[in-house]
Parts: structure tokens; C-alpha cells; sequence
């Protein structure tokens, strides 16, 4: 058996390669580097792919994205940005980059997201956006999200940088890709995401056109034509070569998530009946493609598993060991006896699996072995 990798770019690279390697070349050849061809059919291929009148904006980065989207909205310094604590800095980070205030808010402790019930609570005079995260890979329950906002006359700004491919379910049972239900969507293409590119990259999303075009000039140095700046902005772009790869990578996106989803069932399968071990949970009006699969270890011996998977040759990651506000650089946000119970508890019991589109059933057969023997 070859080595187990979290996440293996190399293999899922082989089964590409004369695609992506041409389509590479193919940039240099034409030596336009910067906003070429190739950037144009990205975001038009990408737009048809989540559909819903979709406006595509590629930038540099996920991180970018999330700044650019909350530039667009003509925020002031002291407005509420509502938060989950338990997700990736970035999230908060370009909150408090702007100067403007996150509000840190509990999550399910199921499927690890916000929702509305937790964020009405947290809403106030000042609150201006809402930012929900589509956490490991499925939605957040975006319909009574988008209900709260619309009442409060609230932005939401959509975190989809996990779960790039996945749908949400209305109540009528209309489906649309996530990403696309907020007033903007952001993603992020870097290489470990279920749409990886092998650079950076990032894209915003909306459906409203004049939102989209205010978007494309704050990602441009605030111009709508060259010198003339209305705007403050930043410099944020996909480059080409990251573009022609990720064009090719979206041709595969739906077959990567099956791919993960066959893993994930796998490790269901294996593991549901372990004692002290729980299951990822599944929104019940979301797919899930599975950017983690995230077991919660109930019996306070998370680090002595995480270990013993090292020993035996098992990665592992813990996403994410501390919660925001008790991250030195977001403490003064909030008070020093602020606790939210479900983030402590998921902080101090979560742990990832290798999951990526190249696991095997022998590999995978290992693992679910190895973590079994540990509770045996």
C-alpha cells in the first residue's frame, strides 16, 4: 500500500496531467499571463456551472475575496460583521482588517454551521452582515438565513470556500449551488480545496449585476477604466496559468465529489458504531462534498488518537483547535469571560481524516482499521 496523504495532489495530478500540461503551455505560448483568454473562459465555464445568474469575479485568493466582498458594500469602521467562531481565521480576519467589528457566534454542534436561530440573537442596531460558512463541505441552511437578513435588511456574504460543488435544497425542493444564495458568494482555489488550483486563487459570486460590476472595480484598484480611480481598492487577480487549470479541474468537479463522497460513505460504514466516536452529521437540505470529514472524539482522548493514527502511519488534521475569540489577535472583541459552549466542546473534540479523491479501498480500509483498533 502506498503511503496515506491527507490530501493527494500528485496522484489526482497523473490522471490530468496531458490535459492540464497543455492547457499550461498553451498560456505561455501566448504569453498573456494576466486577465487572458483563459481567465475568460474559466469564469464564463464556471458561471454556467452554478448557474442561477450567476456574475463570476476570480481574484487572488479566498482571503481576498472575502475583503473585496465586504469593500463592495460600502461598510463603515464600527459595523457588525455577524461570524461563526468555529471556521478558518480568514474569515474574521478581514473583518477586523476593515475595521469593522466581528461578532462571534456558537454553531450547530452537529453540523458544525451557523444558524439563523444563533444568529438572530446576536443581531443589534449596528449589525450590517451576516457571514455564514459552509463548513467542511455542506451549506448552512441558507433559506431562513436569507429570511432573517431580508427582515433586518441585512448583506450576506456567503463563505463557500469549503463547498465549492454542493447543493441547497429549498423547501419547494428547488436546488441551487452554494455560494450562490447570499447577496455574494466567495471561494477559494487553493490547491487543497475541492477545486484546487496549483497556485492561489479566489472568485466572488453574485447575482446582481450592479453589485457584480461594483465588485470587478474593487478588485481592479477601484477603476472602471485604466488611471481613473473612483474607488479604493485592491489589486486581486486569477492569473492564467492558475485559470487554464482550474478550467480543466471544473470539467472533473462533480466526479471529485463522488470520489469523496464514496470515501466519506466508507468511513461511515466503518466507523458509526465505534463507541465514543461521532459521525459527521449531514444538513438535511444540503449534498455534501466533503472538503473534511470531521469525527468528533466524545471521551477526551482526541490527542492520544491523533497520535496513535502517527504512529501507525495515519495523517490527521484538527480543524480547528482554538476558537476565534481566543486567538490573541481577536481576543479584544469580545469579553474576557466570553465562552461559546458548542465551539469549546467541537474545538477540544474534532478531529479530520485523510480525505481526497484518490483514496482507495485499501487505504481506506487501513484507516477506518487502525482508528477501530484504537477504541477497541
Amino acid at each position: 500500500m502506498q503511503n496515506i496523504q491527507m490530501v493527494d495532489l500528485k496522484t489526482q495530478y497523473s490522471k490530468i496531467q496531458a490535459e492540464v500540461d497543455e492547457a499550461v503551455l498553451e498560456v505561455i505560448r501566448s504569453a498573456a499571463f494576466i486577465n487572458g483568454p483563459k481567465v475568460k473562459s474559466f469564469q464564463a465555464n464556471l458561471e454556467a456551472y452554478l448557474g442561477a445568474d450567476t456574475n463570476v469575479i476570480p481574484c487572488a485568493n479566498g482571503t481576498d475575496a472575502l475583503q473585496i466582498a465586504l469593500m463592495a458594500l460600502d461598510l463603515k469602521p464600527g459595523d457588525e460583521v455577524i461570524v461563526p467562531s468555529f471556521t478558518y481565521v480568514a474569515t474574521a480576519e478581514v473583518i477586523g482588517l476593515l475595521g469593522l467589528k466581528p461578532v462571534m457566534v456558537d454553531v450547530d454542534p452537529h453540523t458544525f454551521n451557523v444558524t439563523a436561530e444563533i444568529i438572530a440573537e446576536a443581531i443589534t442596531p449596528a449589525t450590517r452582515v451576516i457571514v455564514p460558512v459552509n463548513l467542511f463541505g455542506q451549506s448552512c441552511d441558507m433559506e431562513p438565513i436569507m429570511a432573517l437578513a431580508d427582515k433586518h435588511k441585512l448583506w450576506v456574504v456567503e463563505d463557500n470556500a469549503q463547498a465549492i460543488g454542493a447543493d441547497y435544497i429549498f423547501a419547494g425542493g428547488r436546488s441551487q449551488k452554494t455560494g450562490t444564495i447570499g447577496h455574494i458568494g466567495c471561494t477559494s482555489f487553493y490547491p487543497s480545496k475541492n477545486l484546487g488550483a496549483y497556485g492561489d486563487g479566489g472568485a466572488l459570486y453574485t447575482s446582481d449585476k450592479a453589485l457584480a460590476e461594483r465588485i470587478r472595480v474593487v478588485a481592479n484598484h477601484g477603476q472602471q477604466r485604466t488611471y481613473y480611480h473612483d474607488h479604493i481598492g485592491v489589486n486581486s487577480r486569477l492569473d492564467s496559468v492558475q485559470a487554464a487549470i482550474l478550467d480543466i479541474k471544473l470539467r472533473h468537479l462533480d466526479a471529485y465529489a463522488e470520489a469523496r463522497q464514496t470515501a466519506a460513505a466508507a468511513y461511515d460504514a466503518g466507523l458509526m458504531d465505534v463507541k465514543d466516536l461521532v459521525i459527521p452529521a449531514r444538513q438535511h437540505n444540503s449534498t455534501h462534498v466533503f472538503h473534511q470529514y470531521t469525527l468528533r472524539v466524545t471521551n477526551g482522548k482526541r490527542d492520544e488518537l491523533q497520535a496513535f493514527l502517527r504512529e501507525k502511519g495515519v495523517p490527521s488534521m484538527i480543524y480547528y483547535p482554538v476558537p476565534l475569540y481566543k486567538q490573541e489577535a481577536y481576543s479584544h472583541y469580545a469579553p474576557d469571560d466570553f465562552e461559546l459552549p458548542v465551539t469549546e466542546q467541537l474545538c477540544r473534540e474534532v478531529i479530520s481524516l485523510p480525505m481526497h479523491t484518490e483514496l482507495n479501498r485499501e487505504m481506506l480500509n487501513y484507516i477506518i482499521d487502525t482508528v477501530q483498533s484504537f477504541f477497541a
